[in-house]
This record gives structure tokens, C-alpha cells and sequence, in this order.
């Protein structure tokens, strides 16, 4: 009575067994919707034919629009696509943001004669031209004094791309200043210290894309007729 009590045990046991083993393979063996999903093996679009594929190497991802090339409007449209093209990180905002800060400095740094400065930011040829107006200046013994109002206007009218992968970019500014020259006695001679004046200047500034530099200098400056 009891081997037969034991070995009905036994077998009892192993049901139970062979049932469990069931159930957990019912449950391993399908997906649930709680594991993690693995990427595809190329990335995001992956799968997709190459001809199918956006232009300039940009990918669509599911769901969204592929992104447009940005448009320039203006006289300097062209340009200003050409310098883009050359150079993807150009910006035009960005670029006259920095204009507007380059024009206070030369303007202040030639009022005060600050040869340092103007180097850095002007071309050869405008700098020899600002340095012999400076020396010329002090050979009189004349000073002269610039007050930058602030600038009205600040408007990209022509951009090009030379041979040489020269970008070049004129801007047009509209500025109120204050400007005064006086001797070497201290008399006025020149301008009014107490007078706004409204000026329009149109400067080119340059940079060479080629450079790891990305500083833009001054190479010509015009006043319209």
C-alpha cells in the first residue's frame, strides 16, 4: 500500500511538471508587446531603396516631412545661395548680427586711432587706408570723436562666391553719429558735438572659406553717390 501510494505520487508530480513546462513555452515562446524593440540593422529609414531617399544624404524619418532647402529672398538672393552652398553653417542673420558689432568697433577704434584693432578687422588695403588717414590726423594734432547712435538699418545687398572660394557680402548700413574734429587747440573744426547726423555706409566684408578662420574683414568701403 504504500510503494503504490508513492509511486501514484510520482506520477501526480510529473503532470503537474509537464503541465507547467507547457504554459511557460506558451508564454516565452510569443511576444507580449513588453520587450524592447530592436533597431533596424541600417538605422532609421534604413530599409527604404536608395532612390526612394531624400537629396543632400537626408534620410526621412517615418511620419515626418522631408525638410525643404532654405530659400534667400532679395538682391542678394543668389549669392547669398552660393555662399550656402560653399559653406553649409552660414547664416545670414547670424552674419549681420556680426556686421552691426564690426561696424561699431572700426567706427569707434578709427575715431580713436586704436591701429590694434583695425587690423584685426580690416583688409590690407582699407587698413593702409585707415592707418595713413589715422597718421595724417595726428601729425596735425587733430582729434576726433564719433558717438555711434545706433544703426537704423542693416541690409545685405550683394553676396558672391569667387573663383577662389572667396566669399564676399556688402551690407548697407543706415547709422545716426555724432561726430566732431578738432585741432590741436582743442577748437572745433569739423562736425557738431551736440548734432546727429544720419549716415549711409556700404561696406564689403570678405572671408575665405577655404580657412579654418571664421572671421570676416573689411576689404572695401563706399558711400552711395
Amino acid at each position: 500500500m504504500g510503494d503504490g501510494f508513492n509511486v501514484l505520487e510520482i506520477l501526480l508530480l510529473a503532470m503537474v511538471a509537464g503541465f507547467i513546462v507547457l504554459r511557460l513555452r506558451s508564454v516565452l515562446g510569443r511576444r507580449t508587446g513588453a520587450e524592447p524593440r530592436r533597431p533596424p540593422v541600417n538605422g532609421p529609414g534604413g530599409n527604404q531603396p536608395a532612390g526612394e531617399r531624400a537629396p543632400g544624404n537626408v534620410i526621412p524619418l517615418p511620419g515626418r516631412p522631408t525638410p525643404a532647402p532654405e530659400s534667400f529672398e532679395g538682391p542678394a538672393a543668389a549669392g547669398l545661395t552660393k555662399i550656402r552652398g560653399a559653406d553649409p553653417a552660414f547664416n545670414p542673420g547670424e552674419f549681420l548680427n556680426g556686421a552691426k558689432g564690426a561696424y561699431e568697433m572700426i567706427v569707434t577704434a578709427f575715431a580713436k586711432g586704436d591701429i590694434g584693432t583695425l587690423r584685426a578687422l580690416l583688409g590690407d588695403e582699407v587698413y593702409r587706408s585707415f592707418a595713413a588717414a589715422i597718421e595724417d590726423r595726428q601729425k596735425r594734432g587733430e582729434t576726433h570723436e564719433t558717438t555711434l547712435v545706433g544703426i537704423k538699418e542693416a541690409e545685405i545687398v550683394e553676396a558672391d562666391v569667387t573663383g577662389s572660394r572667396m566669399a564676399e557680402v556688402t551690407v548697407r548700413f543706415v547709422s545716426e553719429l555724432v561726430n566732431a574734429t578738432r585741432d590741436k587747440d582743442g577748437q572745433l573744426i569739423g562736425g557738431n558735438p551736440n548734432a546727429v547726423e544720419e549716415t549711409i555706409d556700404i561696406w564689403t566684408f570678405a572671408r575665405n572659406l577655404r580657412s579654418s578662420d571664421p572671421n570676416w574683414q573689411l576689404i572695401a568701403t563706399a558711400t552711395p553717390a
